[in-house]
């Protein structure tokens, strides 16, 4: 069970010393996240920048099916949710995948798991960072290049550093108001767009062309990505065993509203829509002038900052928990005295996401994102089989209707999905998980509990 919020997160981390022990000598994560903040990072986590592109690219595969598509695909993808839902309903400790892939099969499957999450979370932090800086080049064209970029990219990432440095506390709730920014003018698209709304652009004479619904079904997934970092600050949710699996739930099902939403009034208000690098933007300009246009522009911007606030908040987690676990330098593992926040792991993180954003690195790295993800939904829905076998009994644990059947169909799903992906994703991916395998061999004597 959790313990109260007043009490810290047990540390893993061992200081042999002569004297009686104090606080200072194990400092300690906190729970201070609540549960409607953890709704809040979910959903900052989800909504990224691909809702304000999604409508088009959609259209252009899909045609007037892609409302459907949309719709869809938010079911398929709660198969997904309810497996993380079930699994964060029997731990308290952070670790997201990682943690329910090693307490399943063991070390090595659940050390490949936590790298493929790291490895994509780092080359996330630095593509959103670069996303920012093209976002804010539509209404400060300086940003494009030269000293301005570098401000926007080093200076977001230096910011969201710093938050998450600063206390969870700071970080949750910077994430729960960016979330609320980046949800105000999808609503307001919607609300505004829903007066103008025609049902003949619904419709269309072309055919709809099979050849593009693998190429879809990755496109629409990866718009509802993101959901499996929330267990990774487990340890840090005031009760994570009760309030991860209500947030997932509520993420997914105010999500594929938005989503499904969104792309009506796109669909509905913008002709030609397949064409349009910016699909919401211009609908919003063709029914509400240049004011609406501009907050959406805004929007995607903060979109974008706030999926990168929760990116460097997960990722330094999957850090502290490989780290306490024995891979890596014993020093990621330290949680800091005042703080109470894993500051090295967030730093390094942060570096080395900078490193890729200026140098460009994480385009080699974000041919990972497709199979990394996958490959850890897949390892995630494993584990859930064997986890409900072993806990069934846990007293207030979520229990999926139909036994295995979900996880099952869970499985297919992203089995199918990973046939999909391109010759290159795969290849990044097999590599990974060698290099994964090599860094799991240079494993050091784990931290004592």
């Amino acid at each position: 069970m959790s313990q109260p919020p007043s009490q810290p997160t047990p540390s893993r981390a061992s200081v042999p010393s002569s004297r009686p022990e104090t606080p200072a000598d194990h400092p300690n994560t906190v729970r201070a996240v609540s549960r409607w903040q953890i709704v809040g990072l979910s959903i900052n986590d989800v909504i990224g920048s691909g809702i304000y592109l999604l409508p088009a690219t959609a259209a252009l595969l899909l045609g007037p099916s892609s409302l459907w598509a949309v719709l869809l695909a938010g079911f398929a993808v709660a198969l997904l949710v309810l497996c993380y839902a079930q699994a964060a309903s029997y731990f308290d400790q952070p670790g997201g995948g990682y943690l329910y892939a090693r307490e399943a099969f063991g070390p090595f499957a659940g050390f490949e798991v936590g790298w493929m999450l790291l490895v994509t979370r780092i080359s996330t932090a630095a593509s959103l960072s670069n996303g920012l800086a093209e976002a804010v080049a539509l209404f400060w064209p300086a940003a494009k290049g030269g000293p301005a970029r570098l401000f926007v990219v080093a200076g977001s990432l230096g910011l969201l550093v710093l938050i998450n440095v600063l206390g969870v506390r700071t970080a949750a709730r910077a994430g729960v108001a960016l979330a609320i920014g980046k949800l105000v003018p999808l609503v307001l698209f919607v609300a505004v767009g829903a007066f103008y709304f025609d049902p003949s652009l619904l419709h269309s004479d072309a055919p709809l062309k099979m050849e593009n619904l693998g190429e879809a079904a990755l496109l629409l997934l990866f718009a509802y990505a993101g959901f499996e970092n929330l267990p990774a600050a487990a340890g840090e949710y005031r009760n994570p065993r009760r309030d991860v699996p209500f947030a997932l739930l509520t993420m997914i099902t105010l999500v594929t509203i938005i989503y499904f939403t969104v792309q009506l009034v796109a669909l509905g208000t913008l002709p030609d829509i397949a064409t349009s690098s910016s699909p919401l933007a211009e609908a919003a300009a063709h029914f509400s002038g240049t004011g609406l246009a501009l907050v959406l522009t805004i929007g995607a911007a903060i979109s974008i900052l706030g999926t990168n606030s929760n990116t460097v908040m997960m990722g330094p987690r999957y850090l502290l928990a490989l780290s306490q676990d024995g891979y890596g330098p014993r020093a990621l593992g330290a949680i800091h005295p005042r703080f109470h926040t894993p500051a090295r792991a967030v730093l390094v993180i942060g570096v080395i996401a900078l490193a890729l954003a200026l140098t460009g690195s994480f385009q080699q790295l974000a041919l990972l994102s497709v199979v990394a993800r996958l490959c850890t939904y897949i390892g995630t829905a494993v584990s859930v089989l064997v986890l409900q076998k072993r806990h069934r009994e846990r007293e207030g644990a979520l229990h999926l209707p139909g036994g295995p059947l979900i996880p099952v169909a869970a499985i297919v799903l992203s089995l199918g999905l990973l046939a999909s992906a391109s010759a290159k994703n795969l290849i990044a991916g097999a590599v990974a998980l060698l290099v994964g395998a090599v860094i799991y061999k240079l494993r050091r004597k784990p931290d004592a509990a």
